[in-house]
């Protein structure tokens, strides 16, 4: 079967190739009359014309791919950053290649390092540490890079996230709010910008309301139910009194009830917890969870947007947006136990 060509496509909607090759281009569709870009969409549609996305790269010197880098796809928040991300990219005619590093630096130095010898036109990254010389090197190099979810301390580059600070002040005024005095915080990882700001929002918001901090952070060694049940056996270890939990995320909050309630301690009878993020199948628990509500594809999506701006020879100034979060009050918080 011969090749459904762009002068075919010309041919049908009655218009020169070059108007045609601009109407079904994102980059510069809006360079064509809308009325003429309908007509030329429907002929590609009718003769089912696939664009050359190879001679089209071979036009402009780019490749039309860009590569989103996370570091756990079993993770949840991750799908909707991804769906966020490409249905941007797809719009602007570009293709989206997915790499998991499994939390693995190495891993991800090599993956970083092979996609840029196949010819990516840029990255979002979600792997961000907290001190990430490979991120440092692609900023000093220019190379269109977005971060999403997670920053770094030194690097020049575009950060797209939730508001951490905002989420974490709102557990604890809520939990404050139902009585509670006796908090303590699961943290993420220190060597996440994650990990760092929710503990760091967390002591600032129990100082605003008078409350000890002392002793009252345990860091996680993951944003998995593993580490936040480990977390939760150093806690009961500790035997300080406790009425509630500020956990880093969700599956950090899900594997401390898990650890507690073995240990004969339920909730919300005995302590409230709060999670982050509001994964999928949260409001299906008994009890459901009580956690911060970030929007992951509105994330992806407005990542991808600033990735697009910079391949586009519009390389953005280092700035942070900070997307808004919400406090979901379910059924893992109440008052305090009456002693």
């Amino acid at each position: 079967m011969q090749r459904v060509r762009l002068v075919d496509v010309a041919r049908d909607a009655g218009v020169h190739p070059a108007t045609a090759s601009r109407a079904l281009n994102p980059a510069v569709v809006g360079e064509v009359s809308q009325a003429t870009v309908q007509r030329v969409r429907r002929s590609a549609d009718k003769l089912g014309y696939v664009p050359n996305t190879l001679a089209r790269g071979l036009r402009t010197s780019r490749s039309y791919v860009a590569a989103l880098v996370i570091p756990d796809i079993t993770n949840a928040l991750f799908p909707p950053i991804v769906r966020g991300a490409e249905q941007v990219l797809t719009e602007a005619g570009f293709t989206l290649v997915l790499t998991d590093t499994n939390s693995a630096t190495e891993v991800e130095r090599s993956q970083i390092a092979s996609l840029r010898a196949h010819g990516v036109d840029g990255f979002i990254v979600a792997t961000a540490s907290w001190h990430d010389p490979l991120l440092d090197e692609l900023a000093t190099e220019g190379f269109p890079t977005v971060l999403v979810n997670r920053r770094c301390a030194t690097s020049a580059l575009p950060f797209v996230g939730g508001d951490d600070q905002q989420g974490v002040r709102l557990c604890v005024e809520h939990l404050v709010g139902q009585g509670h005095r006796d908090i303590v915080h699961l943290a993420g990882p220190s060597n996440t910008s994650t990990g760092r700001e929710r503990a760091d929002a967390f002591r600032a918001a129990m100082r605003d309301h008078r409350l000890s901090v002392r002793q009252t952070v345990i860091e996680c060694s993951a944003y998995t139910e593993q580490a936040g049940a480990a977390g939760a056996a150093r806690l009961m270890a500790r035997r300080r009194p406790f009425t509630a939990v500020v956990a880093a995320n969700d599956l950090v909050a899900l594997g401390a009830m898990d650890a507690l309630g073995s240990a004969g301690v339920t909730c919300p009878r005995d302590y409230s917890i709060t999670g982050f993020n509001d994964l999928a199948f949260m409001d299906k628990l008994t009890p459901a969870l009580t956690t911060v509500r970030v929007p992951f594809t509105e994330m992806g999506a407005h990542a991808a947007r600033r990735l697009l701006e910079w391949i586009a020879d519009q390389p953005p100034t280092a700035t942070q947006s900070m997307l808004p979060v919400e406090l979901v009050v379910r059924g893992t918080t109440g008052a305090p136990p009456v002693d």
